[in-house]
């Protein structure tokens, strides 16, 4: 399926709509967001901090359309969130409702057009005001939801995490539901890389039945359907993060998303070349040993440039290598997460997510080219 074909049976996803006698307004209001800062890792990276910051003041979380950026295309386009998750798993922890079902039958009554306000820590650039639509995918994404606004608010130096000092007495007072209903970002009210306490919110992102069925049919193949072992790799080997991996010579400090190997507070060790952007002698040795360890017989293969397919399956003759036909990275996601086990990238948000489903499921991952200080200091 290409994506052209993909984003349509996306957006035309069989779906049942809640019905308008079903939606009952929040008194406490809502939260809306553009998730505008980078592709599908940061993005989930910073909507688990906004899942925390809506339940911390007690708002409903409009769930977003994610942003997305196809070739060939001349702007982003913008994917409807129950496309990729369920949304009920999300309702256990907090209060959510989808996008669409917003905008049709709670929009009109608390957040009516003429009456919009957008809110945003500071101007951008030389602006005096939050220049919400200024640019791609700010413009496009609120575009898609016919959103215009009339009014300018700059919230700093209140921050997202509710349990610091007084912030959630400032949102919930100073930008009171009676006088607010709505609060809607420029961009995400979450932390990138996702705050440690907010890790845990991964177990409500559950796939939707149609990725999570695409991935368990891959995986049916890809094993003869005997449910074999198979293990899983990511290899994140661009141009684009070969040159920001070039940035970790004139620093050891944390990058990315490398606080999810290094610890947050680079506990487990410093960030190194090889942990970003790990060599072939590197990935060979590792694959290597967890081959013989877990005796598996299949590998399957993510990657956002070089898959290796023909070297590795040269250096490992008795083993099958396999990535999945069609362009979809979400499928990849899904099906790394299900192997018996995966070695990902350190910094890589696109990782990061992949570890946080594996961690919450108890299985077990590893990254390339990590070992931990206080083994090495063992080993010493």
């Amino acid at each position: 399926m290409n994506f052209l074909v993909f984003l349509f049976f996306s957006i035309t996803l069989i779906y049942k709509n809640a019905d308008a006698k079903d939606m009952n307004i929040d008194p406490n209001g809502y939260i809306v967001f553009c998730p505008c800062m980078g592709r599908f890792g940061n993005q989930m990276d910073q909507f688990l901090g906004a899942l925390a910051f809506a339940k911390g003041i007690e708002r409903t979380l409009v769930l977003p359309h994610l942003v997305e950026y196809p070739d060939r295309f001349s702007s982003s386009v913008q994917i409807p969130f129950q496309t990729y998750f369920k949304v009920e798993p999300l309702n256990e922890y907090t209060k959510v409702v989808l996008m669409d079902d917003f905008m049709k039958y709670i929009a009109p009554k608390v957040w009516p057009k003429g009456n919009r306000t957008v809110f945003c820590y500071m101007g951008r650039g030389d602006s005096k005001d939050c220049s919400a639509k200024d640019g791609n995918p700010f413009g496009p994404y609120w575009n898609n939801f016919g959103i215009d606004f009339d009014n300018d608010v700059f919230y700093g130096p209140l921050g997202y995490d509710p349990t610091f000092g007084n912030h959630k007495v400032g949102w919930m007072t100073k930008y009171s539901p009676e006088k607010y209903p709505v609060l809607a970002f420029t961009g995400a009210p979450g932390a990138f890389p996702v705050l440690e306490k907010h890790v845990f919110l991964q177990k409500y992102l559950k796939w939707s039945d149609f990725i999570d069925s695409k991935a368990e049919e891959f995986i049916n193949k890809l094993t003869g359907g005997s449910h074999e072992k198979f293990i899983g790799i990511h290899l994140r080997n661009g141009v684009d993060f070969k040159r920001a991996c070039e940035h970790v010579k004139t620093s050891k400090s944390n990058f990315f998303a490398s606080p999810q190997c290094l610890g947050y507070h680079q506990e487990n060790g410093e960030m190194t070349e090889e942990l970003c952007y790990p060599s072939e002698k590197t990935i060979f040795k590792q694959l290597d040993k967890v081959l013989k360890k877990y005796d598996a017989q299949y590998v399957f293969i993510a990657t956002d440039a070089e898959d290796m397919l023909v070297k590795l399956s040269k250096k490992f003759k008795h083993v099958k290598f396999i990535k999945y036909p069609e362009n979809n990275p979400h499928v990849d996601i899904c099906i790394l997460g299900k192997a018996d086990h995966t070695i990902v990238n350190c910094v890589s948000s696109f990782s990061a997510f992949i570890k946080r489903q594996r961690d919450s499921e108890n299985k077990t991952t590893e990254f390339w080219g990590f070992k931990a200080k206080k083994k090495i200091e063992q080993e010493l």
